[in-house]
């Protein structure tokens, strides 16, 4: 794939899932620092929140790409009957969101941004999780072996809880540990090549 070797990514997330996806695709790229402050406006959907801070952030990363290629920012958002279920505070936040979704099917929805100056595309991914019924005992388990404070829904996917604990999921499996890579490896190819076709 020689279009690949082509170019550099900015990657705007300090996101370690994001970087090992990235690295597994065969893409190249470069860590910027990005502390954009992440508020979703009153009133959003939020379906539309994550495309929404993924823009945001990539614009805000746009001056310190340096000699990358183009910016990729992302947002993930985990969604439980239409409310966001963002990050946890600490253990007992953690310990609450994982017993909201134990037994329930939420969604997972991921927004990307591809930035360039004078130029952009954006889009987004959903897909949906469902969770065996987690006894208080798992849970605790979980919180205090894996630490997921910073995932959103306070789990990840590719932990002891996404292959023990998750009975169904639909749609991407790689957009529910953050980065839709499906998705993303079209979108640069259409991004960066003249013809969309490399």
């Amino acid at each position: 794939m020689e279009w690949m070797k082509t170019f550099t990514i900015g990657l705007a997330s300090q996101s370690p899932r994001r970087q090992y996806l990235l690295q597994q695709g065969g893409f190249h790229f470069k860590l910027i620092p990005n502390e954009y402050d992440e508020i979703v406006p009153v009133g959003m959907d939020p379906h539309k929140a994550p495309e929404f801070l993924a823009i945001q952030k990539a614009s805000h990363a746009l001056s310190l790409m340096g000699d990358c290629d183009l910016i990729l920012a992302a947002d993930c958002v985990v969604l439980l009957g239409g409310e966001i279920i963002g990050k946890p505070r600490d253990r007992a936040d953690a310990i609450q969101m994982l017993m909201r979704l134990s037994g329930e099917t939420h969604s997972v929805v991921s927004g990307v941004c591809l930035l360039q100056p004078g130029r952009s595309h954006a889009f987004s991914v959903q897909s949906s999780v469902t969770f065996d019924m987690l006894t208080p005992a798992e849970i605790e388990y979980y919180v205090d072996q894996f630490h997921p404070f910073d995932k959103a829904g306070s789990y990840g996917i590719q932990d002891w809880i996404g292959w023990n604990k998750i009975v169904r999921i639909e749609g991407s499996y790689s957009n529910i540990m953050g980065l839709p890579m499906h998705e993303t490896y079209h979108a640069l190819q259409a991004f960066l090549t003249p013809t969309g076709i490399a």
